[in-house]
């Protein structure tokens, strides 16, 4: 009875989303840590790699000792989609959507004072160290439950802030963080719009969809900051 009730327990919605949200800021602050001792951006970037490397080998382990059904739950959770949750993951992931936006913009004068420099934000009193970490929180938070519940969806988190800059051409997050939250909705529904293939009974993967629009972004941003003209 007690082995059922904690199976319960840690397949509920909220162990879930708590479990996701801890693992992403774990790994948040790992690189925040790492950029201490690293300051070539290659080489954190290859670190970075390798992170990714490790992980991804213990989730292949755990592939290869989980049973069928878990395998192709999972592979159907990688493939993204926005259209599996049931109302207790979703009333889960809207409270932990709120807090983490809630947190974001109370962050918004120690995230402007941060774009001139640490030195101008220690002028105006602001505690660098607490506005990490309740940045890695809020970061952590969002992201692990979106991705618990949602699966990885690929490129939207990266492409959507660039977009918007590109759209609003203005550093102050006032503007920038509820820009990059009505986005970033806008450009996933847009996606799962196409996903669903109107007219036809067949639904494309939603990581598919966001990896095609996404992508083309990035890399005319890249060329755009490297000023390589084609």
């Amino acid at each position: 009875m007690l082995g059922q009730t904690g199976a319960l327990m840690f397949h509920s919605p909220w162990s879930i989303a708590i479990a996701a949200s801890m693992g992403g800021a774990f790994v948040f602050v790992l690189i925040i840590g790492l950029t201490h001792y690293i300051k070539d951006n290659v080489s954190l970037l290859i670190v970075g790699l390798m992170i990714s490397a490790a992980t991804s080998s213990i989730v292949s382990v755990l592939q290869f000792t989980s049973q069928a059904d878990d395998l192709q739950a999972f592979m159907i959770w990688m493939l993204g989609s926005v259209g599996g949750t049931t109302w207790n993951e979703i009333t889960v992931l809207a409270i932990l959507v709120m807090m983490g936006i809630v947190l974001s913009f109370r962050l918004i004068k120690p995230l402007n004072s941060l774009l001139l420099g640490e030195n101008y934000a220690l002028g105006l009193k602001i505690n660098i160290r607490l506005a990490r970490f309740w940045t890695v929180v809020a970061t952590g938070m969002m992201t692990g439950a979106v991705t618990a519940f949602c699966g990885p969806i690929a490129f939207v988190g990266l492409a959507v802030p660039h977009l918007v800059r590109l759209i609003m051409p203005v550093a102050n997050h006032k503007i920038l963080i509820p820009g990059v939250a009505v986005g970033g909705a806008a450009l996933l529904l847009a996606c799962d719009i196409l996903a669903q293939l109107p007219g036809s009974t067949q639904v494309l993967p939603l990581n598919a969809i966001t990896s095609l629009i996404g992508a083309p972004i990035v890399i005319v941003l890249v060329l755009k900051s490297k000023r390589i003209h084609v």
